[in-house]
């Protein structure tokens, strides 16, 4: 059983940084690529970032581009998100997921998945 456990969401001001960790367990993390989606109220889930399973090769959304980083820890089976200059339309429920990058198409096919943590950016 596949258990991704994300925390780190919060209520935070415009231009604040928030880190976000997703804590895996049930499979060899390492074996897998590891990434970050979101859902805003009202849209559907988008890709946010994604890293590889070594951590050598990283992913982003035109829009995050330059202000979030993905990172993975193999050895704690743990990936982050880190997220610096936080806008508003950055608000969304933030999902972790386990699965295999499509490189053509800057994205992630996520097999397992999160609950989410919800960020709020207030203007």
């Amino acid at each position: 059983q596949v258990q991704l456990v994300e925390s780190g969401g919060g209520l935070v001001q415009a231009g604040a940084s928030l880190r976000l960790s997703c804590a895996a367990s049930g499979r060899t993390f390492s074996n897998y690529a590891m990434g970050w989606f979101r859902q805003a109220p009202g849209k559907e889930r988008e890709f946010v970032a994604a890293v590889s399973r070594s951590g050598g090769s990283t992913y982003y959304t035109d829009s995050v581009k330059g202000r979030f980083t993905v990172s993975r820890d193999n050895a704690k089976n743990t990936v982050y998100l880190q997220m610096n200059s936080l806008k508003p339309e950055d608000t969304a429920v933030y999902y972790c997921a386990l699965g295999t990058i499509i490189v053509v198409a800057n994205n992630l096919r996520g097999d397992y998945w999160g609950k989410g943590t919800l960020v709020t950016v207030s203007s």
